[in-house]
């Protein structure tokens, strides 16, 4: 097993790792729209805050040496169910061809009051 970090996404806050790649997978923990510099929530809209939480996930990806395109499997959880479509619409700036399985969730409260968290499972070329 390989633990993977980079400070190019936010650093785990508690007793967890970024993410770890275990027979040829990568499980990231769940991001939210933290700056990876100042540890703040960037934006107070599901659009921007999916943003950040897609740069979060893409920069442990290049971390790993992995593509979006790697990614098989998202859960989403999400504050407000009614921010579903304009999630779906920044979610899926994300992919290209391969498009993972997800399940997606509302959820009573997430980290620092985020409105969208977002986990990731890939496949990693071994």
């Amino acid at each position: 097993m390989k633990i993977i970090s980079t400070d190019k996404a936010p650093q785990a806050i508690g007793p967890y790792v970024q993410a770890r790649i275990a027979n040829g997978f990568l499980f990231a923990s769940g991001q939210v729209p933290l700056d990876p510099v100042t540890g703040e929530v960037v934006g107070a809209t599901i659009e921007v805050q999916t943003q950040q939480v897609l740069k979060n996930i893409e920069a442990i990806l290049t971390a790993a040496g992995i593509t979006p395109d790697e990614i098989v499997k998202t859960t989403c959880f999400l504050k407000n169910m009614d921010d579903f479509v304009p999630f779906n619409n920044t979610y899926s700036t994300l992919f290209h061809e391969h498009l993972p399985a997800r399940s997606a969730v509302e959820v009573a409260r997430l980290p620092k009051d985020v409105l969208v968290e977002v986990e990731i499972i890939a496949v990693v070329a071994q």
